[in-house]
């Protein structure tokens, strides 16, 4: 699990309370997992016993092998360590993982990978389609796990409400690539056999267990600093939004963890024994279905504890929820029944037959519940980072209010003098899902407040948290991006359909941002209801048949960005390039900050663009084909005027199926696991170069033979190309196979099978001829230029076609430039067919020279397949101009040396990947 906070020595309450047993004469073996040991160690929460190993085993400790037959088990979380490592122990039990969050945030869980796992909390592997991760941290667990992790995610943000002034590390357990190294001691600290080691989530840097206590508390962010997002410069009012919502992520799997919390777990849920296989078929054992309060009892879900002579039951059902609690002040109450049962009781009838069939007939479901107690301490955390205390322990009464505890709390931080009313007591729920916050009233009880959140659930419980906050009158201030809406109509008319449709509040919502040509209006919303509301009323709205969609926008003040900073703006088409889009996706997210990274399918590139709209200077990372890359390029020249960084950078990370331009910008002919890190660094180090972009307008009209125009066929339209424009039958290939993958879109996942459809539909065209001199006529720079007897015309912007292939050719001629990205030149190439497409794919020749200009006019006679970069369809008759599209853009080309070893700005000091865990 995550350790956020301060690293600090163990819990000195916990310590005094795990000595003070409330029954002094029993044996150390009846006390709480969390409050006793059978054999001592350093770290709270643990439950050691000496087991003999049957198999090779590994320490959680140290990752060194165990050598021997002995070796100590937790049986709580199922920490294994050598008998010497008991003394150095400073990680603390999967049960005491609540008590070590200093900012409570919640996890995004989607579906895990394919890669070897642990699970954070039963320290199992993790197997199948059950296991799931956290998409922005790296959390993994199973799916019957999940309910037991707590809000320990990455702090990614401010929100206004629980805020921290310096960073410090987020440290993980865990999921170590063998190779990383202890940044104290220089010694393996990683595993591939067990859950061992220590990892920040912001900085990389690794560390063992017992070493990472030790080292400076405040995290530098590592090598990536220059280009992430720090979450002090990110602001979010997300108090009624999920990180789901926040980040942006689908939630494609929040069923599974709703779906694991209902479902009936008794064959995979014994953590009393921990053996992977159903409980129910040790032989010999009884079992008792516990529940821990009356939501488990409501959703049916239930863990199964084995009853045996030598161990007592009501211990046995702390350790199956992991509770750090003491068993003296529980009891199981018999469900349906007034009967309760102590440990005793249920050890006198384990011996007989009548017993076991009464326990099988159904008297083996129970309830767990804590017993009344005169008084009680809870621990009040500060919210004002600079106080020098975490908390503050109270005693609370019957007749405890929430004033008298703010009152006594103020009193033992030296603030009596201060006003009681400028403060409030939060109450804080820290499940794993979503953090909820409710802010008790003055007069309200405490002991009846804790006596119900024990009733509905003692995870919970264990889950909560009580704060003392400021009170603060901070403008509430929500951005939601809707898009979906019909392009190009006046603000009025996109002011009528928000009202109409989505009945905004006049006085809470206004319209801040217009983006015409995307169709979309970002929202200002001063309530958060209201914002809620708006948010999930846009998503069951539809326009012209399209629905509409919603995103929390985050603010970034640029004003509080180092100077030496320039963050990357990350989209990743997850479609492209297979499983591999998400991968990257679930990469990038961690190793930056996930308000940086967006996922194109969800909202378009606008979203991260209007969020980086004020940064003064950032550069952009594209992941996907060429028609990723020309959305983007796209959608930056549309709103290049509302952005204080006009022109920024773009780098590619290549997920099509040709990848032209990212070729002859060196990214490569297409991606291939390689490391997400390793590209960051290569994204710092690449060099800028000037790209052209050209405007195509196609004007369709009704022309004669002798070339005079009679009448519209459709309205004008332009598109933009980077790459190139072909007519004839290189389009024609294109519109096959994209009718193709229309078709049958799940069998188009690899660039292998792309490939090979594209061979088998020029297979097709063999016989295929077409006297396109015909059917076009072509004039360059205001010359007309006769064409050689072709089949199909190219204008090539980059020297790269069809998947690498060199169609203008390295031959020297007088007659013409030499070509490049940034001349102001297009190049005009002709092809005979489909062998002449084949042999230039092949290397064997190049196409047929024909121009060189930069202001190109076509005239069409009869429809005709034509493709911008990829993107094909019919062209009826009428004319085509190719224009210089104003500006050149900044690309970013991979620089030839290899990666720095050491960079000023890039790295401190460590020479393993952060992310190498993930096994690229």
């Amino acid at each position: 699990m995550a350790d956020s906070g301060r690293p600090r020595p163990a819990d000195p309450d916990a310590a005094e309370s795990r000595t003070a047993s409330p029954l002094a004469g029993k044996k150390r073996a009846q006390q709480s997992p969390g409050l006793r040991s059978k054999y001592q160690s350093s770290a709270p929460g643990h439950c050691f016993k000496k087991v003999t190993l049957t198999k090779p085993t590994f320490c959680h400790s140290c990752s060194d092998f165990i050598w021997g037959i002995i070796g100590f088990l937790c049986e709580v979380c199922n920490f294994m360590c050598h008998e010497k490592c008991l003394k150095t122990l400073r990680k603390v039990c999967s049960s005491m993982t609540p008590s070590l969050v200093q900012v409570p945030v919640a996890h995004c869980f989607g579906p895990a990978g394919q890669k070897k796992r642990f699970c954070c909390v039963c320290r199992k592997q993790t197997e199948g389609s059950t296991a799931l991760r956290c998409e922005v941290c790296e959390l993994h667990v199973h799916a019957d796990c999940a309910i037991f992790t707590c809000a320990d995610c990455r702090s990614c943000q401010l929100d206004g409400i629980l805020e921290q002034d310096t960073y410090h590390h987020h440290w993980r357990e865990g999921n170590l690539a063998s190779a990383a190294r202890c940044e104290v001691c220089r010694r393996s600290c990683g595993s591939s056999d067990v859950l061992a080691g220590m990892r920040c989530e912001w900085c990389g840097i690794t560390s063992h267990a017992a070493c990472y206590l030790g080292m400076p508390a405040e995290c530098t962010l590592g090598r990536l600093r220059c280009m992430l997002l720090h979450p002090a410069c990110v602001r979010l009012d997300s108090r009624n939004f999920s990180k789901m919502h926040c980040y942006r992520i689908a939630e494609s799997c929040s069923h599974e963890l709703d779906n694991s919390d209902d479902a009936d777990l008794s064959a995979a849920a014994a953590p009393a024994s921990k053996d992977g296989q159903p409980a129910a078929s040790e032989s010999g054992k009884q079992f008792l279905k516990v529940f821990d309060g009356d939501d488990a009892v409501k959703r049916g879900f239930f863990r199964l504890v084995s009853i045996t002579k030598n161990e007592e039951v009501v211990e046995a059902a702390l350790r199956a929820f992991y509770l750090p609690d003491d068993p003296q002040d529980f009891e199981l109450h018999e469900i349906g029944g007034p009967q309760r049962l102590h440990s005793d009781d249920i050890l006198n009838r384990n011996g007989s037959p009548d017993n076991r069939n009464s326990l099988k007939d159904g008297g083996d479901s129970w309830l767990l519940r804590a017993k009344p107690r005169v008084t009680e301490v809870i621990k009040v955390y500060t919210d004002w980072p600079k106080s020098g205390v975490a908390f503050i322990s109270v005693s609370v009464s019957d007749s405890s209010t929430t004033s008298s505890v703010l009152a006594e709390v103020l009193s033992k931080l030296d603030r009596q003098e201060e006003d009681l009313s400028k403060f409030s007591l939060l109450e804080v729920c820290m499940s794993s899902k979503q953090v909820q916050r409710q802010t008790l009233t003055p007069q309200e009880k405490l002991r009846d407040k804790l006596r119900e959140i024990r009733k509905v659930s003692l995870r919970q419980m264990n889950q909560t948290r009580f704060y003392i906050v400021e009170n603060k009158n901070r403008a509430v201030r929500v951005e939601l991006l809707i898009g979906g809406l019909p392009p190009l109509l006046t603000t009025e008319k996109y002011t009528q359909l928000i009202e109409e449709h989505l009945a905004i509040k006049s006085h809470l919502v206004t319209i801040s941002n217009f983006y015409l040509n995307q169709g979309a209006v970002v929202l200002q919303i001063s309530c958060f209801a209201e914002a809620e509301r708006i948010y999930m009323l846009a998503k069951d709205t539809s326009i012209n048949n399209k629905t509409l969609t919603s995103l929390v926008i985050p603010a970034i003040t640029q004003n509080t960005l180092g100077a030496d900073v320039c963050p990357l703006l990350v989209f990743v088409n997850p479609k492209s390039g297979g499983l591999k889009g998400r991968e990257l996706l679930y990469g990038f997210r961690k190793l930056l900050n996930p308000h940086q990274v967006f996922d194109i399918m969800n909202g378009s590139p606008l979203a991260g663009l209007h969020t980086f709209r004020e940064v003064p200077r950032f550069r952009v990372l594209v992941c996907g084909g060429d028609g990723t890359v020309g959305w983007v390029l796209g959608v930056l020249e549309a709103v290049r005027h509302k952005l204080t960084c006009r022109e920024p950078p773009i780098g590619i990370v290549p997920l099509g199926t040709g990848n032209d331009l990212a070729r002859i910008l060196r990214w490569g002919p297409g991606y291939s696991g390689e490391d997400p890190y390793h590209i960051l660094v290569s994204v710092y180090e690449a060099d800028e170069i000037l790209m052209d972009r050209w405007t195509i307008l196609l004007d369709a009209q009704d022309v004669s033979e002798d070339g005079k125009e009679n009448e519209f066929l459709e309205p004008p339209k332009i598109v933009q190309m980077n790459n190139y424009f072909g007519l004839g039958i290189d389009a024609e290939l294109s519109l096959d196979f994209h009718l193709a993958r229309e078709d049958e879109p799940d069998k188009f996942t690899s660039r292998f099978h792309n490939k090979g459809v594209y061979v088998k539909v020029g297979l097709q065209k063999i016989s295929h001829t077409r006297s396109l001199h015909k059917e076009l006529q072509l004039h360059v720079d205001g010359q007309e230029v006769p064409l050689p007897n072709i089949e199909g015309l190219i204008f090539l912007n980059i020297p790269s076609w069809g998947s690498g292939a060199d169609l203008w050719g390295s031959e020297v001629d007088s007659r013409y430039e030499k070509p490049s990205i940034d001349d102001g030149l297009l190049e005009v190439v002709g092809v005979t067919g489909v062998v002449h497409m084949g042999q230039v794919q092949s290397g064997f020749r190049s196409g047929i020279r024909i121009a060189q200009g930069n202001y190109i006019r076509l005239t069409l006679r009869k429809p005709i397949p034509v493709q911008v970069d990829g993107e094909p369809w019919i062209q009826p008759p009428g004319h085509i101009i190719i224009s210089a599209a104003g500006p050149k853009v900044r690309m970013l080309r991979k620089s030839k040396q290899k990666q720095k070893k050491s960079s000023a700005n890039m790295r401190d000091g460590h020479s393993d990947s952060p992310s190498s865990r993930d096994g690229h």
